[in-house]
């Protein structure tokens, strides 16, 4: 079984937030493990608020969530392109599904994955579940964590009613969304779609449908959040060298996408 991936890639400040949370990411049931990335889970308990700031990754989350001013409750969040901020405060809980870019869809296999993106909605409003059949406190209740992982996995696994062609175009997308996450040659979607055997055409349609974002966002998402994590991690970090690295024509490309996206230069980022 593959462990969770340990990276904080997305995470503004992880160094900051893991001092006042305790974060943990568990591996999902085996028949939700080619659709879901991971969970996860946090909990705090602060004297003081602390807000949190998040790249988001080109992916669908379930978020179910209590804070100390409100009951629990569930949600799903789609795709977000602005930096999502939260604010922490007293004590609270969050129980996430981190699904694949592209793993939503067999879950809800009728709408397209833009109909998610920019928006998070209540549970019920996307699945239907109310009262007895809402999930939010068997999820959030147990002090557990394995009872908690449990619930998830309850909670999730009739959800999954996909039918064989939607589960395959399911697969192509998180592949190729995997492709460009891991493969930094990848600069232009036109000869990455050539190289796929696939029209332009063809592979913005199968993003907009399963992954909510076009395949060129994807791309540029994930080199920003890179640049980000190496700027936390060297404050000596050749910002000239990384922008040709990622494929930038030039530094000042890179710093303009790093800053639309967080707020700050990245020279700025880690402090």
């Amino acid at each position: 079984m593959a462990a969770p991936r340990r990276d904080t890639r997305g995470i503004v400040d992880a160094p900051g937030l893991f001092t006042r949370v305790q974060f943990r990411r568990r591996t999902p049931a085996a028949v939700l493990r080619p659709y879901v990335e991971h969970y996860w889970l946090i909990d705090w308990d602060l004297s003081e608020p602390y807000a949190t700031h998040v790249v988001p990754h080109p992916c669908v989350n379930i978020v179910f969530q209590r804070y100390a001013d409100r009951p629990g409750f569930g949600e799903v969040a789609g795709v977000g392109r602005a930096l999502f901020a939260q604010r922490l405060a007293g004590r609270g809980r969050v129980c996430g599904v981190q699904f694949r870019p592209g793993g939503f869809r067999p879950f809800t296999p009728a709408r397209p994955a833009t109909d998610w993106t920019d928006r998070r909605l209540p549970l019920a409003t996307v699945f239907g579940c109310a009262g007895a059949d809402d999930p939010a406190a068997a999820v959030l209740d147990p002090d557990d964590e394995d009872a908690r992982v449990a619930a998830l996995d309850a909670a999730l696994t009739p959800l999954l009613r996909a039918d064989p062609p939607v589960l395959a175009q399911a697969a192509l997308a998180m592949r190729l969304a995997d492709r460009i996450r891991t493969d930094r040659t990848i600069r232009r979607v036109a000869d990455f779609a050539r190289s796929e055997g696939m029209s332009l055409r063809a592979l913005q349609r199968l993003f907009a449908g399963y992954v909510g974002v076009s395949p060129k966002w994807v791309v540029l998402r994930y080199r920003v959040q890179e640049a980000l994590e190496r700027a936390a991690s060297d404050a000596e970090i050749d910002w000239a060298a990384l922008a040709a690295e990622l494929g930038y024509s030039d530094q000042a490309h890179l710093v303009r996408e790093v800053t639309a996206t967080v707020g700050v230069p990245p020279t700025a980022y880690p402090r």
